[in-house]
């Protein structure tokens, strides 16, 4: 097996060995969840939220995009796996994914947390998802496909920005719901 294939296989077996955070939300009027500012428990393992985002490797980055069929971009990216692994619908633009949750420095990341990149001479231009161990996932650029890189890059440690928790570890024994 090379060393391509080895990484998601090691972020899986990762991933299945974390404790079962959880996400925030509210049913609004319309049936969506409303993200709330501050995460709390609901009982939702973050493994899910990874074996998702792994799912989407190699998927072909497309400025708009919000299919793995034709593509997507990076806070599509973000956004789909959200919703498929936690039934959370996130903002569709990374400005917006980057308003939402708690606000986390570097040694503060955990994996499921969403890591923010100046890529366009500008602050939170582009997203991914921090899998732990210095790794994210993201739709980089025109031409590229859904990958694995290290922060540890010149390139990306550059360019963070910071990061964001939509997702807790911690358990909280009443999350607050609203009835549909």
């Amino acid at each position: 097996m090379g060393i391509r294939h080895a990484l998601p296989a090691a972020a899986l077996l990762f991933a299945l060995a974390l404790p079962a955070p959880s996400f925030a939300s509210e049913r609004i009027a319309d049936g969506h969840p409303e993200v709330s500012a501050v995460p709390v428990s609901a009982g939702v393992p973050i493994g899910e939220l990874i074996v998702q985002g792994l799912s989407f490797l190699d998927t072909p980055y497309r400025f708009g995009g919000t299919s793995r069929d034709t593509g997507v971009d990076c806070s599509a990216l973000v956004q789909l796996v959200f919703q498929r692994a936690l039934g959370l619908d996130l903002p569709r633009t990374t400005r917006e994914l980057a308003e939402i949750g708690e606000r986390l420095k570097r040694p503060q990341l955990k994996a499921g947390d969403l890591v923010f990149f100046n890529t366009r001479r500008r602050a939170y231009s582009h997203v991914g998802i921090y899998l732990g161990g210095d790794r994210f996932l993201h739709a980089p650029s025109s031409g590229g496909k859904v990958r694995i890189e290290s922060l540890n890059t010149r390139y990306w440690n550059k360019r963070f920005n910071g990061g964001r928790r939509v997702v807790s570890n911690t358990t909280v024994t009443a999350a607050p719901q609203i009835a549909q």
